[in-house]
């Protein structure tokens, strides 16, 4: 049941975008509409991550899952029957709110009816199927659009909604964390925040970018995000104390997860429009195409894993994100308006390389960047930035597009998407040198000691807690912070255990016996 609401909220991540075309055809809209569309979901889905998973703690998670996963259904339908694009932007906000508060709670609830014994194996469905929905998200989306309608991709998760809820009614316990914090000041900050900066560059390629509309939108936006960073430092209980970023490790690969993001959603969403408007490709086609680059991390993660643990997670990140960015430069110097598949298989191919390599560390390095009663607001952070990076790369991939080219003729989407491209390629090259800033791995005799001398009975029950798991199948990537931390709530452990679906794939495959990255919330 658990699993279903997963693959439905990371289904909703990447299956909008080869029905993008379908959608502008149907309901009309510009460039700045169709961003919403998938901006709208992500946005409220980053921001009200950490605050759903505090929801569920104090009012029970059961509850707050049945909750999460009727709002879902029902924006769900409501997005299937949109009669137009505003309506369906909003449809999809509303999505975003109900993922927020059901994804935290998937990973909480089954832990809770898995014996510890059998946690490993539970774990690698959950994040099998979770990985699956990520891949096939394009293909999905245009299989459905192309056979079907464009609705299709909103009416499937209507009959899965309606399955779940008896059952999770029936099947699931209740259960309550202890000491839940809501930051309702934190929250409104970063919400407010993210939409004024999201907003002023949507709007700014129609408007101009000296309109007192998008100055106030940006200008406000980054007011907030300040006041945030503020709130974060002083507040007793925020949502992301800014203290975890004096680690260079926790910030480093912060950095480079927001980064990567932006730069591969960005590029995503124009590619899929390209190859249906440009190059002619079926809905379908474009999702089978997209394959080897979505795909390719349900392959090479397990050999992501293997260096990992061999080498360290900081050298194959880093190399991950080069190769990406590699895919990336390499894709601009190729796109025409009449590209044969053969010339873009390459830079597919790389870049699924480089995402795969990406994806199956990311969250070890996240999880021993800290110390362990912080990693649940770590991973609940460092995911909700990677949502926050990717609405940012729609915006600002787009706006490239619109200064430089745009719908026209074909000529001019490719005078808009080859600089948007190059933009991309440079935002995770950087992401690869934030990357490099990570301490390297290192196993420390004070560690291994400590190991020793940890008591049997300690050890179960370090073994019965999924934060801890998740450790336990890497070596430690960095030394944990000095400063001491309040102790974890049971809230901050389920933003760990929900990870974002986008890197729940790679990490299932990798470490059977651990949380992914997607769990990690």
């Amino acid at each position: 049941m658990t699993s279903v609401a997963g693959f439905m909220a990371a289904l909703d991540n990447l299956v909008v975008t080869t029905a993008l075309p379908s959608i502008r055809k149907d309901l009309g809209g510009a460039l700045g509409d169709l961003e919403w569309t998938v901006s709208a979901y992500t946005l409220t889905f980053a921001v009200l991550l950490m605050f759903g998973a505090a929801l569920g703690d104090r009012f029970g998670r059961r509850r707050l899952f049945l909750v999460g996963l009727s709002v879902f259904t029902g924006a769900s339908a409501a997005a299937a029957m949109a009669p137009g694009i505003d309506s369906l932007i909003a449809a999809r906000a509303v999505q975003g709110v109900g993922a927020a508060i059901m994804m935290p709670l998937t990973l909480t609830l089954l832990t809770a009816a898995v014996p510890a014994a059998k946690r490993g194996m539970a774990y690698g469905i959950w994040g099998a199927v979770n990985g699956l929905a990520v891949a096939s998200g394009p293909l999905i989306g245009g299989s459905l659009t192309e056979h079907i309608s464009w609705h299709w991709i909103f009416w499937l998760n209507v009959p899965l909604g309606l399955a779940v809820l008896p059952l999770a009614r029936l099947r699931l316990s209740e259960s309550f964390g202890a000491g839940a914090r809501l930051d309702f000041p934190g929250t409104l900050l970063a919400s407010g925040g993210l939409f004024g900066i999201v907003y002023g560059l949507v709007r700014g390629p129609a408007d101009g970018w000296t309109s007192a509309f998008v100055l106030t939108g940006l200008i406000a936006g980054a007011a907030l995000l300040a006041g945030f960073v503020v709130h974060g430092t002083r507040a007793k209980n925020p949502m992301l104390p800014m203290r975890l970023f004096r680690s260079r490790a926790f910030a480093g690969i912060n950095a480079a997860s927001l980064l990567m993001f932006l730069g591969m959603f960005g590029s995503i969403f124009l590619l899929s429009q390209y190859m249906q408007g440009v190059l002619g490709y079926s809905p379908t086609e474009a999702g089978l195409r997209m394959l080897p680059w979505t795909g390719m991390p349900m392959l090479v993660a397990p050999i992501a894993g293997y260096l990992s643990d061999r080498i360290g997670g900081r050298p194959v990140v880093a190399t991950g994100l080069f190769l990406q960015a590699a895919g990336l430069a390499y894709y601009a110097t190729v796109v025409a308006a009449d590209a044969s598949y053969a010339s873009q298989l390459p830079a597919l191919i790389i870049s699924g390389v480089g995402m795969s390599l990406y994806f199956a560390p990311a969250s070890n390095l996240v999880m021993s960047s800290v110390r362990p009663q912080e990693q649940g607001i770590a991973s609940g952070a460092n995911n909700a930035l990677r949502e926050v990076g990717g609405a940012l790369g729609i915006a600002v991939m787009s706006s490239i597009f619109s200064a430089q080219g745009g719908y026209a003729t074909a000529q001019s989407f490719i005078d808009g998407l080859r600089p948007a491209l190059v933009v991309g390629a440079s935002v995770v090259a950087l992401a690869g040198i934030a990357a490099l800033l990570i301490p390297a791995a290192r196993r420390t005799a004070r560690t291994e000691t400590a190991a020793e001398a940890t008591p049997a009975h300690s050890l179960d029950r370090e073994a019965a807690s999924p934060e801890t798991a998740s450790l336990k199948t890497t070596t430690s990537e960095t030394a944990p912070p000095e400063n001491t931390s309040p102790e974890i709530t049971s809230s901050e452990a389920a933003s760990s255990e929900a990870a974002s679906s986008e890197a729940a794939s790679s990490e299932a495959v990798s470490t059977e016996t651990a949380p992914l990255e997607t769990a990690s919330r």
